[in-house]
């Protein structure tokens, strides 16, 4: 529960905010569309609220004491949440709903978005705002409605639900594979291993499913995503590991091929995680229906 009187005037923040970020009065004036006496008249009123000097003045600038500094970066912080909260009850202005999703990168890209017309269609009340995350975290501290999550179906307070299992192929540019004629799994091992930063015991999973001895495995390049990892591939820098369904329309326009070997399935797999707080929600109930839908059944075991 906030108490009042410690709540000053949004007005005396933004003009704070604004000549804290320009070190000017004039400046923060001008992006305000005020006077430079009613931006220094809102300063003068915040510091008297605070008891302390948020400035000092030097010449025509205005320097931030450590005092100042800091309540900078939570004033800005908060007029951001502020300005995002309206922007949302803006949105829902029209009886609509907002589904704020954590998706990871290039599924995000490449599976997910090519989708959401599908969705659009059948659900127009719906707006879906999509935000990159690679890791887990906390739906409390986080403004997501649900997250799509590469792992086991384990995510503190919420629900997970099974979407599809992982098939990851190891590939390279054609040039690649025809210097170097690799024709058996063996072969792999002397070209330049791509690997993902996340996953970095991939290749050597590989290796020892295709019984093949590589004490190389572990090195080579890291990259953050797939989508980084596959353009990487794709120029002839080494050879990648990666999700055969993320990667179908390089295979078939052979900007990619595969390399002899086979497939590496794991136990791990793709989830939508949804917090125990939000799981009857509509917008949450809509698109968990969609997205079963729009997979196809796994094969029977999974899930």
């Amino acid at each position: 529960m906030f108490r009042k009187r410690f709540l000053p005037p949004v007005a005396d923040l933004m003009a704070f905010e604004a000549a804290a970020r320009h070190a000017s009065i004039s400046r923060a004036a001008e992006e305000l569309h005020l006077t430079q006496s009613a931006v220094s008249r809102q300063i003068r009123q915040l510091e008297a609220q605070l008891g302390q000097a948020l400035f000092a003045r030097v010449r025509q600038r205005v320097l931030l004491t450590d005092a100042g500094r800091l309540y900078a970066a939570d004033v800005r912080a908060v007029l951001q949440q502020l300005s995002a909260a309206t922007q949302k009850a803006m949105a829902l202005a029209d009886g609509g709903g907002l589904l704020h999703l954590a998706v990871l990168p290039t599924l995000g890209a490449r599976w997910l978005v090519p989708r959401l017309p599908d969705f659009a269609a059948r659900h127009p009340e719906v707006t879906v705002n999509l935000s990159a995350r690679t890791e887990p975290f906390d739906f409390g501290q986080e403004p997501f409605d649900a997250a799509i999550h590469y792992g086991a179906p384990h995510w503190a307070g919420a629900v997970c639900d099974f979407l599809m299992p992982e098939e990851v192929v190891p590939v390279c540019s054609p040039g690649l594979l025809a210097r170097h004629a690799v024709a058996a799994p063996a072969g792999v091992a002397g070209l330049t291993l791509l690997h993902q930063t996340t996953r970095p015991t991939l290749w050597a999973d590989w290796f020892e499913q295709a019984g093949v001895a590589a004490p190389q495995a572990l090195r080579g390049p890291r990259f953050e995503q797939f989508a980084m990892i596959a353009q990487a591939a794709a120029s002839g820098l080494g050879a990648a590991l990666l999700p055969r369904f993320l990667v179908q329309e390089e295979l078939a326009s052979r900007t990619l091929v595969e390399l002899p070997g086979g497939a590496l399935t794991g136990s791990d797999a793709y989830y939508l995680a949804v917090p125990l707080a939000r799981a009857e929600a509509p917008v949450v109930r809509a698109f968990r229906d969609w997205m079963r839908q729009a997979i196809p059944v796994p094969p029977a075991g999974q899930g």
